[in-house]
């Protein structure tokens, strides 16, 4: 059994959607959900899911052993960033080796970046008069947004959108297309 860990920041949305995805899959499971936000909302439907939650500082994320220890306790295979903004280390990309995945709200390279994440981003595409947005899914490297791109979908975006309706727009794109990605990279480790 492939085990999945998730990091999220926030809500939670895309960390439900996953495990809901995984729940009864004969061969891949959530097997952990981790923030560095000790208020973030995926800590409420990660117990209502019965995962197991951990709360991790800075200094335990960036520091020796910390974060890294408590994947390999929990037997974790394989990582996804759902929403989760702090730059990976170099410790747990040396741990997980093309086996850390990430979603961006943009179609990179576009819109990518450090402090590119969320409404900014859907701002920024607004703000641009772009005619489509959408999502990257990517794997990690030691630098916001440019690890290899696995999977991209595109949504159109209107004159009338709002930063607001573009979210709703991508986040529909994430909830659909990010578990069966998630499933097939995870199949073919």
């Amino acid at each position: 059994m492939h085990q999945i860990a998730i990091f999220a920041s926030g809500s939670g949305s895309n960390a439900q959607r996953i495990a809901e995805y995984f729940a009864g899959h004969p061969h891949v499971r959530v097997g952990l959900i981790l923030t560095n936000n000790p208020r973030a909302g995926v800590i409420d439907r990660a117990r209502q899911l019965d995962i197991p939650v951990v709360v991790f500082t800075r200094e335990q994320f960036y520091g020796p052993g910390g974060v890294v220890a408590q994947l390999q306790f929990f037997n974790i295979d394989f990582v996804v960033l759902a929403g989760f903004l702090w730059l990976v280390p170099e410790s747990l990309i040396a741990a997980y080796p093309d086996r850390i995945v990430n979603i961006h709200p943009a179609l990179l390279p576009a819109y990518g970046g450090k402090g590119m994440y969320g409404m900014k981003v859907h701002e920024a595409v607004v703000a641009a008069g772009e005619k489509a947005s959408g999502i990257t899914i990517h794997l990690i490297d030691n630098e916001y947004d440019r690890g290899r791109i696995v999977f991209q979908a595109q949504c159109p975006v209107t004159p009338a959108d709002t930063p607001a309706d573009v979210a709703r727009k991508v986040q529909a794109l994430e909830h659909e297309h990010f578990p069966p990605v998630i499933e097939k990279l995870v199949l073919a480790q």
